[in-house]
């Protein structure tokens, strides 16, 4: 997890796109200002408040909230959970906000074991998630990455064998549902937007030849499995969802049997829509990456260009689709603008890095 900004400036820029938006761009103080350093928004509730992480100069990761559209440092609160780990590659990791505040994540703890959390501002009091069945090894434990309207948390946990599980768990977080669709052996809801009003959440699972497959698991329990028809069959091929809204629509990505990454969107009841920015590079590992999407159906994501660059889009529900870079986003291979989630006014959260590899957090409002 990579992505992230510089230390301490915040500049609203208005870039002149076809559409009237203004990118205002931000730096947590003491965020690391190396290659890979740096900081990134994750999700953005409808009062304009993001949460995300930023990684240090010493590579920890800490928490941060930004208010008013993170319009200044003053409204920048950073935090960190009780008993995170203090070195490389530990800390607090901040996926998802609701509308009423609370913050859903994890911390790796100094024996680099992962647990998820629940808190809200002033970061005070954190409410310690462990899915019963979750290993206490290096790289096991549990991983919150979801909450919504109603408090409901969704993420996944990995076993002491390794093997990862998605979870369901709701107030006051005492007991969880665990579950797998048939053929997984690793179960992997996605971040920050996959978990509806609802109670819907949405995925990506592997089955045993390490292909994957897209799964939604509907608040009774009921589970469907899809995958999109140009999707390849290869390992690390497949269907890969990101994002599901309170219609029950789904947002992601399909990787061909080029390698290549192209969007999809499905609908409530099955039908697949699929797209691909004009520019989107058509070799192995560029294409089209959706990662959000809103209750009208606007879509957010990136795509990678045949040099490799990173950029951001918006595709509309009637499928115009409208692109964008970030101010001081870099133009070389691995560099670019990486958006991560829409609220429900389609204002837009994420990162972008920079000519020496740092990341910078960003909002665009339309």
């Amino acid at each position: 997890m990579d992505r992230l900004f510089k230390a301490a400036s915040v500049v609203l820029l208005a870039c002149g796109l076809a559409s009237a938006q203004t990118i205002t761009t931000f730096s947590v103080p003491g965020a690391g200002t190396g290659n890979g350093q740096g900081t990134g928004g994750f999700d953005i509730d409808p009062q304009g408040t993001v949460v995300g992480s930023y990684l240090d100069d010493n590579n920890v990761f800490h928490g941060f909230q930004c208010v008013s559209f993170c319009g200044s440092v003053s409204d920048i609160t950073k935090y960190d959970a009780p008993n995170a780990g203090t070195s490389s590659n530990q800390g607090t990791i901040s996926f998802s906000v609701n509308p009423f505040g609370v913050v859903v994540g994890y911390y790796i703890d100094s024996n680099s074991v992962a647990h998820g959390f629940a808190t809200s501002a002033p970061f005070k009091r954190f409410t310690s998630l462990s899915v019963p069945g979750a290993g206490t090894g290096a790289n096991q434990g549990t991983f919150a990455g979801n909450i919504n309207l109603g408090g409901q948390i969704a993420g996944y946990y990995r076993d002491a064998s390794g093997q990862a599980h998605g979870f369901i768990t709701a107030p006051p977080y005492r007991s969880f549902t665990t579950y797998d669709p048939a053929g997984s052996v690793n179960t992997f809801p996605a971040i920050a937007t996959s978990l509806n009003t609802e109670g819907a959440v949405t995925g990506t699972y592997l089955d045993a030849g390490g292909v994957l497959h897209a799964f939604v698991r509907a608040a009774s329990g009921k589970i469907t499995v899809f995958n999109v028809k140009a999707a390849g069959a290869g390992a690390n091929q497949g269907t890969s969802p990101s994002s599901i809204n309170d219609l029950g629509v789904v947002a992601g990505n399909y990787i061909d049997a080029n390698n290549v990454n192209h969007g999809f969107l499905r609908r409530r009841f099955g039908d697949i829509i699929t797209f691909d920015p004009p520019d989107a590079g058509t070799g192995a590992g560029q294409g089209t990456i959706p990662e959000g999407i809103d209750l009208l159906g606007d879509i957010t994501g990136q795509y990678i260009d045949s040099n490799n660059v990173n950029h951001g889009f918006v595709r509309s529900p009637s499928g115009v689709i409208t692109t964008f870079d970030a101010p001081g986003a870099g133009t070389a291979a691995g560099q670019g603008t990486l958006p991560e989630t829409p609220n429900m006014f389609g204002v837009i959260t994420g990162q972008y890095i920079d000519t020496n590899g740092v990341h910078f957090g960003f909002v665009r409002t339309p």
